[in-house]
């Protein structure tokens, strides 16, 4: 018994935080919430910090690895002479590495708190309870030793239309004979393999810098403190789901259904920018406002699993609210999503391929990658990066949200330095511009005529409020008239975009909202509104 109890804690997870005892039955007022960081005995905190540094160490090696072959190339290290001595130091430090990791397995199985929380993920694994489930939301550990919560599977009646998961547009493929496609394949052949390379080697993780082991190993101890601050204060459940491509995602759900009034019947889904974790990302600003949120990070982010190409990107999502409608209970109508900066990817994704959610809010985001890669590389690169980015990369943000006929809001930082393609000084080549401006081209045609796209221009120009309000003061809108001819144009004809209104009401104010502010500004609660509807 006792040497199976030193086996579980040899192979059992690193164990960051008690949230509160599982005796404890429900947490009594506020400093019953607070938990506590987990203590380890002298022992295994000697060898989990040496075992930490090793692992630091491998993955500095594995993202140098490039250079260091070609070091050791240059040297005259990579032959057998070399290699036998080599390959007998490297069999040595894993021998004692092993001798490190049993004795911490032995400190874990001298501490009683450790076999407590072992004892509980056991139960877990073996029947995923409601009740053994809450006694194991007490801890902060390792989270690829989390059961699964929900899994795409549970949902069978849902057919997949590839082997990669759910659909995504894709780029409009030029017509061509089948002698030339044939000459231009063997043609193109050293672009697709050397976009292929890029988009799995640097690109990747240039354009989701979240990814990054050594990135999320920095700021593991603020993610920590962002989950301890949802679990113990907002009393959030954290959940592991299994999207159609096998990834497991991270996700946190805060329920205000019963305390948030009508604001807490409302499911807020928050997606994520490049770095941003849900620990310290945008759930904050729907939850001061009293919403119910779910949170979830990208795949290869925190908890989750895989890589954050499109495909995958959109899988995780679909299993998020599938998870949001099958097991927490909401209805699509009474979801809200909430995405910032390249989160518009898979909100847009979400709005399009579920047009019955009720809205969507888009801060910081952009209409499409291509411009804002073309920014960062050569201009001798242009047909490789056009390439890369429509092949492995497409985020076509514009055209899935023009899919969507619900209500929309962006927000545009008047101070962006991010989605802009000159500066953050030049406010009109920020890239939101072009997600309103298509936006509007798709929904009211007869409106955005060259007068029309000239007047949002103009708004658009504006940086500040009194600048909009010269604007407007210059074009002599009515907001009461406009509300008046496009509700009277939606009794006549009905609310499916686009609508072929042909009155000049201004639009840009009902679906775009500045906030002057930088790019990665936390988002006040007082900047976030459900977007406009008739």
């Amino acid at each position: 018994m006792a040497g199976w109890m030193w086996l579980r804690c040899f192979f059992g997870p690193h164990l960051q935080r008690i949230h509160r005892s599982p005796d404890q039955s429900r947490p009594e007022g506020r400093a019953g919430r607070r938990g506590w960081t987990y203590q380890p005995k002298s022992l295994e905190k000697h060898t989990d910090s040496i075992l930490g540094w090793a692992s630091a160490l491998w993955s500095l090696s594995y993202y140098s690895s490039p250079l260091l072959l070609c070091y050791l190339y240059r040297k005259g290290y990579i032959c057998s002479s070399k290699l036998v001595p080599v390959s007998q130091y490297v069999g040595t430090v894993l021998v004692c590495l092993l001798g490190v990791a049993c004795l911490r397995g032995w400190g874990r199985w001298k501490n009683s708190e450790y076999q407590q929380f072992i004892s509980i993920l056991e139960e877990t694994r073996k029947t995923n309870t409601p009740s053994k489930k809450k006694k194991l939301g007490c801890y902060d550990f390792d989270f690829s030793h989390w059961p699964a919560d929900f899994s795409w599977k549970e949902v069978s009646n849902l057919k997949l239309p590839s082997k990669a998961g759910v659909s995504l547009l894709k780029p409009e493929a030029r017509l061509r004979g089948a002698a030339d496609s044939v000459l231009n394949s063997v043609r193109t052949l050293p672009c697709h393999i050397i976009s292929f390379l890029i988009a799995h080697s640097f690109g990747r993780r240039m354009l989701y810098p979240g990814s990054v082991y050594l990135l999320q190993k920095a700021m593991r101890p603020m993610l920590q403190q962002g989950q301890a601050r949802l679990v113990e204060e907002c009393e959030g459940q954290r959940n592991k789901l299994v999207a159609c491509d096998g990834n497991e995602i991270d996700t946190m759900f805060v329920d205000r259904r019963r305390v948030g009034g009508m604001q807490g019947q409302t499911l807020v889904i928050c997606c994520e920018g490049n770095a941003g974790f849900y620990e310290v990302g945008c759930m904050n600003t729907p939850l001061e406002g009293g919403y119910s949120v779910l949170g979830w990070n990208h795949p290869g982010f925190a908890g989750s699993t895989g890589v954050p190409f499109p495909q995958n990107e959109a899988n995780a999502m679909d299993v998020v609210i599938q998870f949001a409608v099958h097991r927490l209970g909401f209805n699509l109508r009474d979801i809200m999503v909430y995405a910032w900066s390249i989160g518009g990817f898979t909100a847009s994704w979400a709005v399009m391929s579920y047009p019955e959610i009720q809205a969507v809010v888009l801060d910081a985001s952009f209409d499409d990658l291509l411009p804002l890669a073309l920014k960062v590389m050569p201009d001798s690169w242009r047909p490789l990066v056009t390439h890369t980015v429509r092949q492995y990369m497409n985020l076509n943000n514009a055209d899935q949200l023009c899919k969507y006929q619900g209500p929309v809001l962006l927000i545009r930082r008047t101070k962006d330095e991010i989605i802009t393609t000159t500066g953050p000084e030049d406010i009109m080549s920020n890239r939101g511009n072009d997600l309103l401006l298509k936006l509007l081209q798709f929904r009211y045609p007869k409106v955005m005529t060259d007068d029309g796209v000239r007047a949002v221009r103009a708004w658009l120009g504006a940086s500040n409020p009194l600048e909009e309000a010269s604007v407007y003061s210059s074009y002599e809108v009515d907001d009461d008239w406009c509300t008046s001819v496009l509700q009277s144009y939606q009794s006549e004809r009905g609310q499916f975009f686009p609508w072929s209104v042909g009155k000049r009401p201004q639009l840009d104010r009902k679906y775009m909202r500045n906030f002057e502010t930088t790019h990665c500004t936390p988002l006040p609660y007082s900047e976030f509104a459900t977007p406009w509807s008739l």
